[in-house]
């Protein structure tokens, strides 16, 4: 799109949030593809985890940026697997997919210029494993291309499956630790109105996790990090709760898929490209519905 054209947004009183959810973002790739189609651009977004990856591409208005991350990259031979994760890279080879794949030329080619032109404000949330707290960037920290893929990385940085992130002398993990849906930031930036993209069925709850013995003894040198993985449950499934009782009064509008048929780390294309196409069809299905919501006035 370039810098010299003027990026305008026409809706100004809601929050735009993308959950997180590694590989189940194919799904809400369609749903964003169907965002901006239909030029329905929000002047606040938030993101956590790959929910980061969708507001960046969100802002930078790059459909098909959204839709190769989560679903063409599966096919590069440095994207990651069992290999990658055993030389110490991550089972998705996060120095690679962030860091090297943005550039000029690149696979991922990300336009910097559109998403610093475009007036939205963004918040990405990611953990700090030392300090046990959640960071929320701005627009303000992402003027250079190597602090965007520096961000989205740390905000994507899954406990276990990939290595922590080393930004700015702190050890980031996954913002997804914080619950992994960034309706708190939204709410403390003054939105009352929000439009939730959600990577779950309706009626999902998180379960306790089984292993806490093993993640306490594998970040026994970075505690806060175990602790928060042992305890997301709780703030998840209390966003949750939040989140429904907004969409009951009318505040928010939640868009649960209708199906979730991959879990967060499949590295199939083709059930990548279902996964797309069935999050593509439901928002072309459910659009008009968005549009009543975002012209209501509360």
């Amino acid at each position: 799109m370039g810098a010299n054209v003027e990026i305008i947004n026409n809706i100004n009183d809601t929050a735009l949030i993308f959950e997180g959810g590694g590989m189940r973002a194919s799904y809400t790739a369609g749903i964003l593809n169907i965002l901006l189609e239909n030029k329905l651009f929000f002047n606040y977004v938030a993101g956590i985890s790959a929910g980061s990856s969708h507001t960046v591409n969100y802002l930078s208005r790059d459909p098909l940026r959204s839709r190769k991350s989560f679903v063409e990259l599966v096919n590069d031979p440095k994207f990651g697997g069992w290999g990658s994760f055993l030389k110490g890279k991550g089972f998705f080879n996060a120095q690679y997919l962030y860091e090297e794949t943005s550039h000029k030329g690149g696979p991922l080619e990300f336009d910097l210029a559109t998403f610093i032109s475009n007036p939205a404000k963004l918040r990405i949330g990611a953990f700090c494993g030392e300090t046990g707290k959640m960071i929320y960037y701005e627009k303000k920290h992402m003027q250079t291309l190597e602090d965007v893929v520096k961000i989205v990385r740390s905000s994507s940085s899954m406990p276990v499956f990939m290595p922590p992130t080393v930004y700015q002398n702190k050890l980031m993990v996954d913002g997804g630790l914080g619950g992994g849906i960034p309706l708190d930031i939204a709410i403390e930036d003054g939105y009352q109105k929000y439009f939730v993209v959600l990577t779950q069925e309706k009626g999902y709850r998180k379960k306790p996790m089984k292993l806490r013995r093993s993640i306490r003894l594998y970040y026994r040198k970075y505690p806060r990090i175990a602790e928060a993985m042992i305890r997301r449950h709780i703030i998840y499934n209390r966003t949750l709760d939040q989140l429904e009782k907004l969409e009951q009064e009318g505040k928010a509008y939640l868009i649960y898929p209708d199906s979730m048929p991959i879990t967060n780390r499949e590295t199939n294309f083709d059930r990548l490209e279902q996964s797309f196409s069935a999050g593509y069809n439901q928002g072309k299905r459910d659009v008009i519905e968005w549009r009543r919501f975002l012209t209501e006035v509360h």
